[in-house]
């Protein structure tokens, strides 16, 4: 793969954007985090209505609202630039559903104020184990630092100690947790690393 470029989403890659999602076959559209039905109605949103995903999250954009924040990274096409990858990175204080999951309900995470949280990742299927993510999440410090954040905040699977176990693909939408390690970022807590969804930060230098 080539060296991909890294950018914030916007209303200008906003079309490529959602061609990822076409692409990776992936109809929720980065709106789960901002569903408030049940999960069997989310279920059947993203199998029968996937396009009301698609709406909510260009209205989200057009009103440049916290909750379409993220960076995408984009590889040279033969005749327009590709969206290959998507890390939604947003003010903690804009997903509130994180809090109320059963994982991390009794975490203690603090205060919202300064901190960013990474959603999800979304990689082409043909660019997956390239890179990709690696680059959207070094982009991440500054991105959030020009938005006044401190904290970047991630919630991966934790894999276990078995070095034969993989986790699938759709169990790595938050992010892998051995990339989160490698990029600077430490557990919350010490005594959750062996709990099947540690908490891990980074804190912004300056």
């Amino acid at each position: 793969m080539s060296a991909v470029r890294v950018e914030p989403l916007s209303r200008s890659n906003a079309g490529r954007w959602a061609e990822l999602f076409g692409r990776a076959a992936s109809p929720c559209f980065c709106r789960y985090w901002h569903f408030e039905g049940t999960k069997n109605d989310w279920l059947a949103q993203c199998a029968f209505e996937p396009q009301v995903n698609a709406s909510a999250m260009e209205n989200a954009l057009a009103h440049d609202a916290d909750e379409a924040c993220g960076l995408v990274a984009l590889e040279d096409g033969e005749q327009v630039d590709e969206v290959v990858g998507w890390m939604k990175l947003t003010p903690r204080a804009a997903v509130p559903k994180l809090r109320r999951l059963p994982v991390y309900r009794s975490v203690d995470l603090g205060d919202d104020e300064g901190v960013w949280s990474i959603g999800c990742f979304l990689v082409d299927p043909r660019e997956r184990g390239r890179g990709v993510a690696r680059a959207l999440l070094q982009a991440a410090p500054a991105f959030v630092k020009q938005r006044g954040g401190r904290i970047i905040e991630a919630y991966p699977r934790h894999v276990g100690e078995d070095a034969h176990h993989r986790l699938h693909d759709e169990q790595v939408m938050m992010g892998p947790e051995a990339l989160f390690t490698a990029c600077g970022f430490v557990a919350l807590d010490d005594a959750r690393l062996t709990a099947a969804y540690p908490v891990y930060r980074r804190l912004i230098d300056g």
